[in-house]
């Protein structure tokens, strides 16, 4: 009745609950319920193709939705530019979406490292309380690069 794949996901289900991470407890139920209705040998591999592109395209709607209700706009954007902090973030975020590129393609094609990625993800929102989602690796980049600034600008060396 439960295979290898659903007694290590029942495994998560347990470490997520004690842990409290409502996110990785969602996906591992919505998997489990695909999984025994019967409907994972059409969705999962589709998911498994299109899951990377379709989750940059709603984390890209939800980033653009400030801009489409005017909460940000070219005043804000010009207030940006006169930060070290914005050009910290920007620089971040084409980092992090040239770094992105070759990741897609390292998922894509090995999944040995795959296996890697997916358990250190999995330890990182459990264990460390992590977000599963690229584009906060370039927010996580800019704080660090923030925060060297900050530690040399005010030790005098900058």
């Amino acid at each position: 009745m439960f295979s290898s794949g659903s007694l290590f996901m029942l495994f998560l289900l347990a470490v997520s609950i004690i842990a409290k991470n409502q996110t990785l407890i969602i996906a591992i139920v919505a998997l489990l319920v695909i999984h025994y209705a019967g409907l994972g040998d059409k969705v999962f591999p589709f998911m498994q193709s299109k899951g990377i592109t379709i989750a940059v395209t709603i984390l890209t709607f939800t980033v653009l939705i400030p801009i489409m209700t005017g909460e940000i706009g070219f005043s804000q954007l010009g207030e940006a530019a006169r930060s070290s902090y914005a050009w910290i973030a920007l620089a971040a975020g084409i980092a992090v979406a040239v770094i992105a590129k070759g990741g897609v393609v390292l998922l894509a094609n090995d999944p040995h490292i795959t296996a890697a990625l997916v358990f250190g993800t999995i330890l990182a929102v459990v264990l460390f309380n992590g977000v599963a989602v690229g584009p906060l690796i370039g927010a996580g980049i800019a704080y660090t690069a923030m925060k060297v600034v900050e530690f040399f600008s005010s030790s005098g060396a900058g």
